[in-house]
């Protein structure tokens, strides 16, 4: 029987490598341009909103019965017990100077409730966040000041504060910008606080209310 040979019709010409590559290289320079334009297109509309020093915000006074108060929710609920804990924005600001250093420093100097809206289920709040540069390297921050409402609500590992909305007097914030924001959930570092943490496991309903928030340990 006689061998099958393939053999090609065409003609090959070197200028089809030439043309992949070209090809190739135009889309990773693309690639490169796009990413060096959004960058610095967000940086210039970020440096539009924000300061250079930050806000100094409001002192908190301390609260020496909150520890216990938080204990005793905890307690009650892991023993299966019906249990309620109200915080006032002067108890919900004493927990704000406590959050570990979530990498990006603590809320400490960064966040303090001063209202709350039953009617949209969101916390008010002073803001003086620290957002990068497009030099990151050189280690300079500049400062988004003004208000942030965080919306309350509850997910699979608890409760947890998501920005709602964000205001700065005297400028409009970029499109996209808060809902960048959005998917951040502010109650992550509290999750493995030692006083903290126990009492936000416990929670199965929250209540944003006139005069602070309300957490129950049953629906």
């Amino acid at each position: 029987m006689a061998k099958i040979e393939k053999t090609p019709t065409g003609e090959f010409h070197s200028g089809y490598g030439c043309v992949i590559i070209a090809a190739a290289a135009g889309v990773f320079g693309f690639i490169l341009w796009w990413g060096y334009h959004s960058l610095t297109t967000m940086d210039r509309a970020f440096a539009a909103i924000a300061q250079e020093q930050p806000a100094k915000l409001a002192d908190v006074p301390t609260q020496p019965e909150l520890e216990k108060k938080l204990a005793g929710f905890a307690a009650a609920a892991t023993a299966g017990k019906p249990a309620t804990l109200k915080l006032s924005a002067v108890e919900i600001n004493a927990l704000i100077v406590t959050a570990p250093d979530s990498g990006n420093g603590t809320y400490k100097d960064m966040l303090r409730v001063k209202a709350f809206d039953p009617a949209k289920n969101v916390v008010i709040t002073d803001c003086s966040l620290p957002m990068n540069t497009a030099k990151f390297w050189e280690g300079k921050k500049r400062h988004l000041v003004g208000e942030i409402d965080f919306h309350v609500e509850m997910t699979e590992a608890g409760p947890d504060a998501k920005v709602h909305s964000v205001r700065v007097p005297g400028k409009t914030l970029p499109d996209g910008m808060i809902s960048g924001m959005q998917s951040y959930g502010y109650l992550g570092p509290y999750q493995s606080h030692p006083q903290i943490g126990p009492a936000l496991k416990a929670v199965k309903q929250v209540k944003v209310e006139t005069d602070g928030v309300t957490l129950s340990s049953t629906r």
